[in-house]
């Protein structure tokens, strides 16, 4: 019993660590073009993190949720496993979060769960074609989100071309808040899921493996509980900032306008709700970022700071296996302790 609180109490600290990691994602650009101060900014996101709650709970669901928690097959997965993970998705989520890069929280919190799996039981314990559908979208979201971002740029100065550049430059700082607002929702609505199949899968191996009557009988069988800690977990997240990340996300890649802001954060958020619907977790920093350097290219390829682009798709290639790696090491160290 005491582990299985431990494992809750640790997945929701790693979903506020999220929040906090991932705040960049739904305010750099907002923050950067100066529509909000970075105060207000961060209580726009928070309050849409929450409301995507309700938009899962009675339109869209927990897919995603249930996407994750199958991951690894139900006879293999134990509570030291889940454990295992979660210690290495918040070691790895910390690290990037320290040295400004915007890494996946999405991947890390995967990688480390399968990591243990692995370490425990040998590959048979995963889904080997739910981690690959995962893993193909390392490459597949930020392209999907550069090519709308990239369309509908190029389709918003096409309508406002005549249109006085100073007018239209105030009309986009206040669509601004609502591509932003749209975004956060996407935000919510997927890595939420992400901690609550973790979840999921902790009270499925309480009641299977540790006859604890407080778990739950079918992985799909998340409790209203789970779905709305894990929702206010974000937020709260989303609310202490990211100020390191900001920073990257804002400026580093490629100066953004209001307008651009607007493209890129509605590109993401389009992003979010197809992939919400598919029922795959992706990273929502990977769709925000392919969102950011579909709009900068737009400008000129020049315009976009590949050198730091090229950094970051090292450090996502490398979430994976790195946290699967941490997650195994823990698991060797402390998994036949507890």
């Amino acid at each position: 019993m005491t582990l299985l609180i431990t494992i809750i109490v640790l997945a929701l600290v790693f979903d506020y660590i999220n929040g906090f990691h991932d705040a960049a994602n739904s305010i750099a650009t907002i923050v950067s073009t100066k529509v909000l101060t970075p105060f207000k900014a961060v209580l726009w996101a928070a309050a849409f993190n929450f409301v995507a709650f309700f938009i899962a709970k009675y339109f869209s669901g927990f897919g995603i949720a249930n996407t994750v928690s199958k991951a690894v097959l139900e006879n293999y997965i134990t509570l030291p496993i889940i454990f295992s993970g979660i210690i290495a998705a918040i070691m790895w989520n910390l690290a990037t979060w320290w040295l400004g890069i915007p890494s996946s929280s999405s991947h890390t919190l995967i990688g480390g769960f399968a990591g243990a799996a692995i370490a425990a039981s040998g590959f048979v314990a995963i889904k080997s074609d739910v981690i690959v559908k995962i893993a193909s979208f390392i490459i597949l979201a930020p392209f999907v989100g550069m090519v709308i971002s990239i369309l509908l740029t190029i389709l918003i100065l096409y309508i406002f071309k005549k249109v006085n550049p100073h007018k239209a430059n105030n009309w986009f700082k206040k669509l601004q808040l609502v591509s932003s607002g749209l975004f956060s929702i996407g935000h919510g609505l997927n890595d939420s899921q992400k901690v609550m199949g973790i979840i999921a899968a902790a009270l499925y191996a309480a009641y299977h493996k540790n006859g604890l009557d407080v778990g739950i009988h079918d992985i799909k069988q998340i409790p209203d509980w789970v779905a709305f800690a894990c929702f206010t977990a974000i937020a709260l997240g989303t609310m202490s900032g990211g100020w390191r990340i900001i920073k990257t996300m804002g400026s580093r890649i490629t100066k953004v306008t209001p307008l651009e802001g607007v493209a890129a954060e509605t590109a993401g958020a389009l992003t979010l709700y197809i992939t919400e619907i598919l029922k795959i977790p992706v990273s929502t920093t990977h769709t925000i970022t392919g969102s950011i350097i579909g709009v900068g290219a737009v400008k000129r390829l020049s315009a976009v700071r590949w050198g730091v682009t090229r950094s970051l798709m090292i450090a996502w290639i490398l979430t994976i296996p790195v946290s699967a790696a941490l997650a195994a090491l823990i698991y060797y160290v402390f998994g036949t302790m507890l």
